[in-house]
């Protein structure tokens, strides 16, 4: 397929991108950018969902589609989501002899292979097909759709952050069965595991549409090179309007000077009427060409600044400024003794022992279902455990995935004053500011935030009040953010001075911010610490 010259703007008219052109066959394509910038709206164009605010989208194969939210209605079956019941009605029709004409020449005799094949490579060999659908985890729902999507045999499949939701095995058989794919794919992705296997990214960014070649790896070194250029550019475009400005200072002050001798001159009257006129005229011609050059050299070094700029915000980074918090080394921040949680079938986490001391760095990993979640429920006191001691020595904060602690209906004004109920209006205002969140931002509704404002909402919460937290406890941090979002993230967490307790199925956010200790969860087997080595786990 190929779009040309494609265009795409808002209900209420911003442009999201413009002037997009673009072809898709069998490679595979990443799709990147900041959370607004149109990623979902471009595959919408794709797909044929939307139509285009200008340009041409031309199809000539079958394209089928992953949404981030995919999932399923009340009532809706396995094959009904695989978009086999049909075709198995038709086959057991056959078989039971009431088969019609028709029945016999649309009957696909191969779906039974087929869809155990695709069944296995999702890792859901035990799933029922008239199982309902709504009783899966997300997890499940994710892989029972990339079945779909691979029983679909479309030329073009587009996925929308297809692993979301997936614990590390999970994510593994996505990238394997997107390596397996004979036909095109398009990604919308933070999953930088996954991106290192795309053939070209491309970005979207309020100021235009970007194509690198290659993978995330070739594209992250080329925005490094981009951010370095665009820094260097912007010092010699603000040198150049400093220069500019001082010469024509400079020109003025002599212009100045010429003038009052000329008139100092002619009061003496030893110069003909004639002459003094003609030399006046000259100077006023060359003052003249004087000014217009002086303008001229300073629209076109304001002019370099303005473009230096823009270029400089479509590769800015965001930063994020957590505070110190003077965690001694020794403290003994967090201990966990024997602590077990039961359910109904028995033990449901633990028992586990850990011990966090001084600012350290430990992930909690495993696959859905282990316990990871309800680990961090113990820790920030959420839950109590059915047997063991859990005992926290410093202040806690603990961020899930969907930062909770925030309420959909109030102001970010209103909930940090919440949180923080010792602070003033003036504190909320220069608090949130710090984190971005300035004059009418500092106004929004939660509801209206997207993945990564809500965290760095949370964030400025928390970590800005009278008393900030020394042990963060994270939920999966990186889920509904994007790739500035993560690296602004991983910047801040490696930098900072507290403890970390974080669950994550992330290996490069784990890596980024100095992981010291991995304690692993598995069901029914007792949990176990790694700790790097060599530079590896």
């Amino acid at each position: 397929m190929t779009l040309s010259g494609v265009a795409a703007r808002t209900p209420d008219g911003r442009t999201l991108f413009e002037n997009l052109s673009l072809s898709l066959g069998r490679e595979r394509t990443g799709i990147v950018g900041r959370n607004g910038t149109g990623k979902t709206t471009l595959l919408d164009l794709i797909a044929g969902d939307r139509a285009p605010a200008e340009g041409h989208v031309g199809r000539t194969g079958s394209i089928t589609r992953l949404r981030q939210d995919a999932g399923a209605v009340p009532g809706q079956t396995v094959a009904a989501v695989l978009g086999v019941e049909a075709a198995q009605a038709r086959l057991a029709r056959i078989l039971a002899g009431e088969g019609t004409a028709d029945d016999l020449a649309e009957a696909d005799w191969t779906l039974e292979a087929r869809l155990e094949a695709a069944l296995a490579a999702a890792g859901l060999e035990e799933l029922g097909l008239d199982r309902e659908a709504t009783t899966l985890s997300g997890g499940e729902r994710t892989r029972l759709e990339l079945a779909a999507l691979e029983l679909s045999g479309a030329d073009l499949i587009l996925l929308d952050e297809p692993t979301n939701h997936l614990d590390a095995e999970g994510r593994a058989q996505v990238a394997e069965r997107l390596s397996r794919w004979p036909g095109g794919v398009v990604v919308v992705s933070h999953d930088r595991a996954l991106l290192r296997q795309m053939d070209r990214i491309v970005e979207l960014s309020p100021l235009g549409v970007t194509i690198y070649g290659g993978n995330y790896d070739l594209y992250a070194g080329r925005k490094a090179v981009e951010r370095a250029a665009a820094e260097h550019d912007l010092a010699v475009a603000e040198t150049e309007v400093a220069r500019t400005a001082a010469e024509a200072q400079r020109r003025a002050e002599a212009k100045a000077r010429r003038d009052r001798a000329g008139r100092k001159k002619g009061m003496k009257g030893d110069m003909p009427k004639i002459l003094r006129d003609a030399r006046a005229e000259q100077a006023e011609n060359s003052a003249g060409g004087e000014v217009r050059l002086a303008a001229r050299q300073a629209a076109e070094a304001e002019q370099a600044l303005i473009a230096a700029r823009e270029r400089i915000e479509r590769v800015r980074r965001m930063t994020l400024p957590l505070p110190p918090t003077g965690l001694a080394t020794g403290r003994q921040v967090l201990t966990l003794q024997g602590v077990r949680v039961d359910g109904e079938n028995g033990p449901r986490v633990g028992p586990i022992d850990l011990r966090v001391t001084g600012p350290e760095r430990v992930a909690i990993t495993g696959p859905n279902g282990s316990g990871k979640t309800t680990l961090l429920d113990l820790i920030a006191g959420r839950i109590a455990p059915s047997a063991g001691t859990v005992e926290c020595g410093v202040p806690l904060a603990l961020l899930d995935q969907h930062v909770g602690l925030l309420r959909d209906d109030e102001t970010l004004i209103e909930a940090w004053q919440r949180l923080n109920p010792d602070g003033t209006l003036n504190d909320a205002q220069a608090a949130l500011a710090r984190f971005l969140f300035r004059n009418v931002e500092a106004h929004k509704r939660v509801a209206s935030l997207s993945g990564g404002e809500r965290l760095r909402a949370g964030l400025a919460c928390v970590m800005t009040g009278i008393r900030p937290p020394q042990l963060l406890v994270l939920d999966e941090p990186t889920n509904h953010l994007d790739l500035d979002a993560i690296e602004a993230v991983e910047a801040a967490l490696s930098a900072w001075d507290g403890a970390l307790v974080v669950v994550s199925h992330d290996r490069d956010f784990l890596d980024a911010i100095g992981l010291g200790r991995e304690v692993r969860l598995d069901p029914g087997v007792s949990p176990r610490t790694q700790r790097p080595r060599g530079g590896g786990w």
